[in-house]
């Protein structure tokens, strides 16, 4: 690592100048160059660096700043630039010995602190470029969240949002300006918000009432997904998931995705996982990207096409299932491309299907499952058993 890189990235507080350590107020006497935002330039006393003010969109700043390689320059971030702010969108296009950081307060710290809410246990996200529903998954009774959000009239609209979708009950603690003068706190309800003339930058606590809920554990109830009926039902999409057994990091492909169940559920696992969906009907296409949009996995990726064609482009999966139309072409196609260690999930309802995945069965081996499962319904004056087609179920790793 270089003993003297030039890139410092200094964190900035609404404090400005009076909340910077010293070795922040050093990089900034020394600078040849200081770029930021307007506000955060706004911020800093009179300094004899060249001066270069942070274009929007964010993206087109990283040339201008990347063109002063070799030049003591210094980027200026909001508080901790490494905790939801700008920090990995700058070394990302970096040697690892190119720069330093000196971080201050994240504005999760900040609010943490003014509220008295732990840290630790409190989910924390940036919504400010970003949708509402990112939140989707953490919301339930009594849970908190500390958002950073676009502006003050994104306030509003995240109190809407929530009460769309059953929290209107919770309370919005609204937090402007942390750490500087202009700091102000104000709460309300979502479904009865108020609050006018928000100062940038804003952050809201939320603390959550209301419901449903989605559940921490795989097999969410059928209600969350629009389907027309080609849905994997929840208690065997359980199963699935647990043979899937999605880890931190892996890439799930979810062939014939249906309602996109599968496949959003494997993203909700962990909030690194990534998956494909891949389906033939367009209809049910854009129904899969509604559904993971709405359930906060919008990271998911759907390719309307017919497998194995529609496979051939595709990253390297470290998981597969395979919940439609499932041939012989599709196992051979699939089997080929899955790597080595990577794990298969098929589920069959036909008998057709079911001898094609015995057969696979014996030849590569791996689990074979067959469930069945029946569901109390009305019988006359009293209850009876209703089956549901039974299903059979290989998993495998290659």
């Amino acid at each position: 690592m270089s003993e003297n890189p030039w890139l410092t990235i200094v964190g900035l507080g609404e404090d400005g100048p009076d909340g910077l350590s010293p070795a922040s107020r050093k990089a900034l006497e020394d600078a040849e160059v200081v770029m930021g935002a307007e506000r955060h330039l706004s911020l800093l006393p009179d300094l004899s660096a060249e001066l270069i003010t942070w274009p929007v969109p964010f993206t087109d700043g990283i040339p201008l700043l990347l063109q002063n390689r070799g030049r003591k320059t210094v980027a200026l971030a909001s508080g901790d630039p490494f905790w939801h702010g700008a920090g990995t969108s700058l070394t990302k296009h970096l040697d690892r010995g190119e720069w330093l950081t000196l971080p201050a307060p994240s504005t999760m710290s900040l609010a943490a602190a003014a509220l008295g809410w732990p840290l630790e246990s409190t989910t924390t996200l940036g919504l400010h470029a970003a949708p509402f529903a990112r939140l989707r998954p953490h919301l339930a009774k009594g849970q908190r969240a500390i958002v950073t959000l676009r502006d003050g009239e994104a306030a509003p609209a995240l109190a809407s949002w929530l009460t769309e979708i059953g929290f209107g009950a919770s309370t919005l603690h609204v937090l402007e300006a942390l750490g500087g003068p202009r700091q102000r706190i104000r709460e309300a309800r979502a479904d009865s918000f108020d609050i006018k003339g928000i100062q940038h930058p804003v952050c809201v606590a939320i603390d959550a009432c209301g419901g449903p809920a989605l559940t921490s554990v795989g097999g969410k109830d059928d209600s969350f997904f629009d389907n027309d009926g080609q849905i994997t039902k929840r208690p065997i999409r359980a199963l699935t998931l647990s043979a899937l057994a999605p880890l931190p990091g892996e890439h799930l492909w979810d062939i014939g995705g249906g309602s996109g169940s599968i496949a959003i559920e494997w993203l909700l696992a962990h909030p690194t996982t990534q998956a494909t969906s891949v389906e033939v009907d367009p209809t049910r296409a854009q129904r899969i990207a509604q559904n993971a949009a709405g359930l906060g996995a919008d990271r998911l990726s759907v390719v309307t096409g017919a497998a194995p064609d529609a496979l051939k482009d595709l990253p390297a999966p470290d998981a597969v299932f395979i919940g439609g139309g499932i041939s012989e072409e599709m196992l051979r196609t699939v089997w080929v491309k899955l790597p080595e260690s990577a794990r298969l999930v098929a589920n069959a309802v036909t008998l057709e299907a079911e001898v094609l995945l015995a057969n696979w069965h014996a030849n590569k081996g791996g689990d074979l499952l067959r469930i069945e499962l029946a569901q109390s319904k009305p019988l006359g004056r009293k209850r009876g058993w209703k089956s549901s087609y039974p299903i059979l179920q290989w998993s495998v790793q290659k």
